[in-house]
C-alpha cells in the first residue's frame, strides 16, 4: 500500500452508479498481506461425492443444456436446474396481491446453475480465454432462453467463490437467476444513472476510466477500481462502447472480456492470496423503454471478501472503505502477468 495513505484524512466520495456515500478511512488501512483470506470446509471434502464432477451428471437437478451441445462424457459446461431453488419455475404467474402496505407475488421464476467445468479444481482463471468466453456464452444462451418469458422482468448472473461468499459447492460453477420484478438495488442504481444523465448528457459509466484508478484494459473492456469503491479492492469491468444489456455480446467481445477477466481474476488472487469473492453482472432490465437506452450501461462487478458488514453499514446503506481505490488500483496494477490474450 502507498507508503503516505495513514497521513491522509478520512474522504467521503459519491458513488454516483449506485447514489451512496461510502467512507474511505486511512485509519483503517492495512497492506493486502494483512487480510486474511478464510478457509473454504468445502475444499476438503472428497471429490469423489461432487456431484457436478464428470460421472455424476445423474445426481444433479435436471439439465437445461450442456456445452457441446452432443457431447457425453466429454461436456465443457452444463446449465442445469438448481436442486434448491429460491423461486418455482412451475408457478403460473399471476399479479398477486397489494393493499397498499404491502405486496406480495406467487415465487415464479428461474434459478439455475452453470456448471463451468468438469473438473473439481480447475477454477474459471485457470481456463484458457476461449473457454473462459464459452462460459460467457453460456450465460447469454440461457439468458436467451429466459427472454421467451413476458413474465420475467430482471435476470442476475452471479458466482460466488468460496464458503464465506455464499458458495455451498467449493466445485466451480456460477449462477442464473431471473425475477419476475425488477429488485430494487437496480431499480435505484437506474434512477441514480438517469440523473446524472440528465445533469450531464452523459452515461455515467461511459466516463468511469480515469488513470490512477485503471487496472487494466483490452481492446472492448476496462477494469477499474471504482472511485468510491464500497469495499477493498472492488474492481469493475466495464465496456468501453456503450451497451445495456449483457446478452447483446457477440462472440469477439466474449472473447476479448474472457481475456481480461483471467488476468483480473489472476491478480486479485495472486495479491490477496486467493479470496473468496463475488462476481455478479449488472445489466438492464429485459423490458427497457428505449428512452433508458442512453443512461444504461452493464458491467460486472467483483468484490473480494475481506471485511465484514456492522451495524453502521446495515443502519446507514453508508460504506467504511479502509482502502482508497487508487492504491487498491495501483497495488492491482503492480501484479505481473503473463500475456493471456
Amino acid at each position: 500500500m502507498a507508503s503516505d495513505e495513514t497521513n491522509r484524512s478520512p474522504e467521503i466520495r459519491k458513488d454516483a452508479i449506485h447514489n451512496r456515500w461510502v467512507i474511505f478511512s486511512p485509519a483503517r488501512a492495512r497492506r493486502p498481506s494483512d487480510f486474511k483470506s478464510k478457509t473454504d470446509p468445502n475444499d476438503s471434502k472428497d471429490r469423489t461425492e461432487c456431484p457436478f464432477c464428470a460421472g455424476h451428471e445423474h445426481e444433479c437437478a435436471p439439465e437445461i443444456f450442456r456445452v457441446p451441445p452432443e457431447s457425453t462424457s466429454d461436456w465443457r459446461i452444463r446449465v442445469i436446474q438448481n436442486l434448491y431453488p429460491a423461486l418455482s419455475r412451475r408457478l403460473d404467474f399471476t399479479d398477486g396481491e397489494n393493499d397498499g402496505c404491502s405486496a406480495a407475488l406467487p415465487g415464479f421464476g428461474f434459478h439455475d446453475v452453470v456448471i463451468e467445468s468438469p473438473a473439481h479444481r480447475v477454477h474459471l482463471e485457470d481456463h484458457s480465454p476461449a473457454r473462459i468466453a464459452d462460459v460467457l456464452l453460456a450465460y447469454i444462451q440461457r439468458i436467451e432462453q429466459i427472454r421467451e418469458f413476458d413474465s420475467i422482468k430482471y435476470v442476475q448472473v452471479f458466482k460466488n467463490h468460496g464458503a464465506s461468499a455464499g458458495a455451498s459447492m467449493s466445485h466451480p460453477h456460477s449462477q442464473i437467476m431471473a425475477l419476475p420484478v425488477v429488485p430494487p438495488t437496480v431499480s435505484a442504481r437506474l434512477n441514480s444513472m438517469k440523473e446524472f444523465f440528465l445533469q450531464t448528457g452523459k452515461c455515467s459509466l461511459c466516463q468511469v476510466k480515469r488513470d490512477d484508478l485503471v487496472i487494466d484494459e483490452s481492446s472492448h473492456f476496462i477494469a477499474v477500481a471504482p472511485f468510491a469503491a464500497t469495499f477493498p479492492f472492488e474492481i469493475w469491468v466495464v465496456p468501453r462502447d456503450h451497451s445495456s444489456h449483457f446478452h447483446e455480446l457477440d462472440h469477439e467481445k466474449a472473447l476479448d472480456l474472457a481475456g481480461l477477466l483471467k488476468v483480473i481474476l489472476i491478480k486479485m488472487s495472486s495479491q490477496l492470496k486467493d479470496p473468496p469473492y463475488n462476481l455478479m453482472i449488472h445489466t438492464a432490465p429485459l423490458q427497457l423503454d428505449s428512452s433508458e437506452l442512453p443512461f444504461t450501461h452493464w458491467f460486472i462487478q467483483i468484490v473480494p471478501q475481506l471485511t465484514l458488514t456492522g451495524g453502521f453499514e446495515l443502519g446507514t446503506g453508508c460504506y467504511i472503505n479502509p482502502v482508497f481505490p487508487e492504491d487498491a488500483a495501483k497495488v492491482l496494477r503492480d501484479v505481473s502477468v503473463p500475456n493471456q490474450r
